[in-house]
């Protein structure tokens, strides 16, 4: 949500979920805000703006976190948590910063990129409403999710994610305000 001096919205949309849950509800709706403050950080950009770069060397843009948290979704429900042997989008043995290096300027790079995103969001939104508990576990042998090389479980998961999230969130903040002066809340 955008203000003209970052303060607070009465009609942010991040702010009506539930406020008093279990566990599950709680990491589930603080999820879901992480996810929803991305969708609100790149609202009304064209590709040029999405995939515009932070500042040199890095070849962080929004487009490219949109790209990267695709991946991080993909691995840690329908790999870690569900087990299925699914490849990269973005990434590669070869290259493996490709979800930002390919985070290029080019409408249908956009459209791919959301579309990704928002199916690994689906599935993992699914997954946790179905899985019988936040107790089941998925192994984390080389430990790509900070598990030390063992069992996480979908608690464990979930904060992870949220924490990924988060962290992101602040760039997206600040590539925001370098395209167009906008702060958000």
């Amino acid at each position: 949500m955008f203000t003209a001096d970052g303060t607070p919205s009465d009609d942010d949309p991040r702010e009506n979920g539930p406020r008093l849950g279990d566990e599950r509800a709680t990491l589930a709706e603080s999820l879901r805000v992480e996810r929803l403050t991305l969708e609100l950080k790149c609202s009304d950009l064209d590709a040029e703006q999405m995939a515009r770069r932070s500042v040199e060397p890095s070849t962080m843009s929004l487009l490219g976190l949109v790209r990267h948290l695709a991946e991080v979704e993909r691995s840690t429900f329908r790999e870690l948590m569900a087990g299925q042997d699914k490849s990269r989008l973005f990434t590669s043995e070869a290259d493996r910063d490709g979800d930002f290096n390919g985070a290029v300027p080019d409408p249908r790079v956009v459209a791919e990129a959301w579309a990704a995103w928002r199916a690994e969001v689906d599935f993992g939104t699914r997954f946790v409403a179905a899985a019988p508990s936040l107790d089941i576990t998925g192994p984390d042998p080389l430990n790509q999710h900070g598990s030390g090389g063992g069992e996480m479980s979908l608690r464990e998961a979930l904060v992870g994610l949220i924490r990924e999230y988060a962290r992101h969130m602040g760039h997206a903040d600040l590539l925001r305000e370098r395209i167009d002066g906008r702060l958000g809340q």
